[in-house]
């Protein structure tokens, strides 16, 4: 069963910066590019980034390019989106899914940028 677990949101100030995780189980993490998406409270989902299966170059939604860098850590079957100065529309819950699978979706982790 596909499972994502991510953690790492809070509360953060406008400019600050926060590192999110995505602990990733029930299938071969190492061969699925992973993206990392989020969804803004009363909005459609979207996606913001995307990392090749070894690391290549990713790709990010131009919202996001400059300030956020998608990573992945093979050994731990684990995904990360570190994000540097945040602003207010980036307030939103930040959800990780490998491409190519069936969706599914965990819990999300909360992002709350204050002004």
């Amino acid at each position: 069963q596909v499972q994502y677990v991510e953690s790492g949101g809070g509360l953060v100030q406008s400019g600050g910066s926060l590192k999110l995780s995505c602990v990733a189980s029930g299938f071969t993490f190492w061969s699925y590019a992973m993206s990392w998406y989020r969804q803004p409270q009363g909005k459609d989902r979207e996606w913001i980034a995307t990392i090749s299966l070894g690391g290549g170059v990713p790709n990010y939604a131009a919202s996001v390019e400059g300030r956020f860098t998608i990573s992945r850590d093979n050994t731990k079957n684990t995904a990360y989106l570190e994000m540097n100065n945040l602003q207010s529309d980036d307030t939103a819950i930040y959800y990780c899914s490998a491409d190519g699978l069936p969706d599914s979706w965990g819990q999300g982790t909360q992002v709350i940028v204050s002004s």
